[in-house]
């Protein structure tokens, strides 16, 4: 083997090492830290648009910081998404590696992307005389996140969050299949062991980047 044909060997031999310990920290971080999803529904606008990016932190989940008011990613915790279509071949098998360790975002299929109303203990009612979400006791005013314009009284209901659950809506009330249409189980809440993550910075589009803040309104009520 000449030396060009040496060199060229060595070369290829490091950028394969060097793509095999991005694709290792990448699955690490996917694993652990952090992992990026992609929106496909209205139900979160105007907060999140269909095809935005976003990432969601694990590290909230393992230390159990998921409170009132956070964007949440969960899987579903059965009944919530009708079944996947698989995608085949050849592009299937080579997106759901891509996606396994990282390098795409997770989206359509088995995770959901919603708004942390309420914990467990908490009571959450729809709805009062103006319209509002009451929980417990205390009316939301929920201007600063809601879609403008739409309401939040589509599905009347009083329950109680049971522990270890969080009750779930999306900020587009009216094109949200969230907690209100699964009261039968749990009275809607979702398991915190189906939660992912914390959704905490919106990655694409660019002219959209930022981080999603938990609004102030959820302040005045105890973790």
């Amino acid at each position: 083997m000449n030396q060009a044909a040496k060199s060229l060997l060595g070369f290829v031999r490091e950028v394969a090492i060097i793509l095999l310990i991005a694709l290792v920290i990448s699955a690490t971080l996917r694993a652990f830290i952090v992992q990026a999803f992609y929106v496909p529904s209205s139900s979160m606008e105007d907060t999140l648009q269909i095809n935005d990016r976003i990432v969601a932190s694990k590290l909230s989940t393992r230390f159990g910081d998921i409170q009132r008011g956070d964007v949440v990613v969960f899987r579903d915790p059965g009944g919530w998404l009708p079944e996947p279509t698989p995608t085949q071949g050849l592009r299937g098998a080579l997106t759901n590696a891509l996606t396994f360790v990282g390098v795409l975002p997770s989206g359509a299929g088995k995770d959901l992307v919603k708004r942390a109303i309420a914990v467990g203990g908490d009571n959450i009612s729809c709805c009062n005389s103006q319209g509002r979400i009451v929980l417990n006791g205390e009316a939301l005013e929920e201007s600063a996140y809601l879609k403008p314009g739409v309401t939040t009284d589509q599905v009347a209901f009083d329950v109680e969050v049971p522990a270890g659950h969080i009750f779930m809506m999306g900020d587009n009330r009216p094109d949200s299949r969230d907690s209100r249409y699964h009261l039968q189980v749990a009275n809607g809440g979702v398991p915190e062991s189906s939660v992912v993550g914390r959704a905490v910075f919106r990655i694409w589009p660019v002219t959209r980047l930022g981080n999603l803040p938990r609004p102030e309104i959820f302040e005045s009520f105890a973790k």
